[in-house]
């Protein structure tokens, strides 16, 4: 999602992209009217050939991938071969350049890379197979119930989970030895830590882009509030909802942050960590892996765990990112695009693309593999390595996905997206009830398509 990083793995080596900025995305929008959304035969190649059956996959670059294809294609034995066509690394692109050869009825098109944000929007219009019998039950097999409900609309499952994501709180326990429980009491820790001199600020994605809206979407979900109705058709911005706003307000306005908050993407709150100005870091579970690189003598001391409650009755609720396989309705192989995407993510894969890409599982068994990647060799973190040495927040991240927080699901989320940051930017002058009053209503023109896109 958005900006992807190569990142380094606990031994140093450079890892793959992944390691998953894929939550905190910059929002699409749709540029063109959809009627008139037809791509040139430039843009994408539609891989068709008269060799034999093509599978053919529209997928975000992941390195690695290609190994994954290689696989199924050995395990298709000439039944089918999978086509890797890759879209562009950023998910505007991606999802411009599906959604116009879809909705000119592009039948070249088998198996689609799906955003967990963009399910609700796919299928409303018609164009993924709802995933039925024998093909669901496998798709849903040992899946985390976070990562499960993005795949899901209307009650029917519309996907299959590739990978998923969270955020976690990061701290240096020579700081705070003990990490706060809730917003509530962080904030009271960060004002302690400012009156002593000492590193203090609280870091988040505050810049006007998805990134936001991910740390808006946790706080009101933690909060126990709702900024839509369950079914997505209305706007609700209950108490919950209130309650995140004050506390964006309250952490942005009284000095406890970066002064380039507005300005700040995931890398940005990574680096501002690393140079010792913060005490608290909201971020994805991949600055691990950057810090064991760049700050080798300080790693025994970066510490994580899920992110703090809102109210000492609230939850831990993290966003929820990641990545889901669908098959399109105009594919003239569908048996065989839902065959291939099992096997794109089954388990063997997702372990493979957890320790080569950095994208983690959204299947719970594979969280307690302890074997190497080459089970036959030593388990070495430059060489062969395992989830054990790869992932030791591995627990946090599944209890974190067991209680994830979804975005709110609607066919419109991209449009909504792009209102919350807009409204929600700059966080230093977010006046709780005006800010809320105004997302009522500007979330309310979107849901009945009215209004400009900001």
């Amino acid at each position: 999602m958005g900006k992807t990083d190569i990142v380094a793995s606990l031994a140093g080596r450079r890892r793959p992209r992944g390691w998953a900025i894929r939550g905190g995305r910059s929002p699409g929008r749709t540029t063109a009217a959809i009627g008139a959304m037809v791509m040139s035969a430039g843009m994408l190649t539609a891989c068709g050939s008269e060799d034999g059956l093509k599978i053919n996959l529209y997928y975000a670059p992941e390195d690695g991938f290609e190994q994954v294809v290689d696989k199924c294609n050995t395990q298709a034995a000439g039944r089918y071969e999978i086509v890797y066509n890759k879209l562009p690394r950023g998910a505007d692109g991606q999802r411009e350049q599906m959604m116009r050869r879809l909705a000119a009825g592009d039948e070249t098109l088998d198996l689609l890379g799906l955003d967990v944000t963009w399910t609700a929007e796919f299928a409303e219009a018609g164009w993924t197979e709802e995933w039925t019998g024998a093909d669901k039950a496998e798709a849903e097999r040992d899946v985390l119930e976070g990562p499960l409900e993005t795949a899901t609309w209307d009650g029917k499952l519309y996907a299959a989970p590739k990978n998923t994501n969270v955020q976690l709180l990061w701290y240096d326990e020579r700081i705070t030895p003990e990490p706060p429980e809730t917003w509530e009491e962080m904030i009271a820790m960060s004002r302690d830590l400012k009156a002593q001199g000492k590193p203090h600020q609280i870091l988040f994605t505050g810049a006007q882009y998805e990134g936001l809206v991910v740390v808006y979407n946790s706080l009101v979900e933690s909060a126990g509030g709702h900024m839509l109705s369950e079914n997505g058709d209305s706007v609700v911005m209950d108490e919950g909802a209130v309650r995140g706003l004050e506390i964006l307000s309250e952490v942005s306005s009284s000095g406890l942050t970066d002064p380039s908050l507005s300005n700040m993407k995931e890398d940005e709150v990574r680096l501002a960590f690393q140079s010792d100005n913060g005490a608290f870091e909201l971020n994805w579970p991949y600055v691990y892996a950057s810090y064991a690189e760049e700050k080798p003598d300080d790693l025994q001391y970066f510490k994580w765990t899920r992110l703090p409650k809102v109210g000492a009755g609230g939850e831990s609720r993290s966003t929820i990112g990641g990545y889901n396989l669908a098959v399109s309705t105009y594919s003239q192989h569908k048996p065989e695009a839902f065959e291939a995407a099992l096997c794109l993510r089954s388990p063997e894969n997702q372990k493979f693309s957890a320790l080569v890409s950095g994208v983690p599982p959204t299947v719970e068994s594979v969280y307690d593999d302890p074997a190497p990647l080459d089970p036959s060799k030593p388990a070495d973190p430059a060489d062969n390595p395992s989830m054990v040495t790869e992932y030791p927040m591995k627990d946090a991240i599944r209890e974190a996905l067991a209680e994830a927080a979804v975005r709110p699901k609607t066919p419109a989320y991209q449009t909504l997206s792009t209102i919350i940051a807009h409204v929600l930017s700059p966080p230093s002058e977010i006046d709780p009830e005006a800010t809320a009053e105004r997302l009522r209503e500007e979330m309310g023109d979107a849901l009945e398509s009215k209004g400009i896109i900001p």
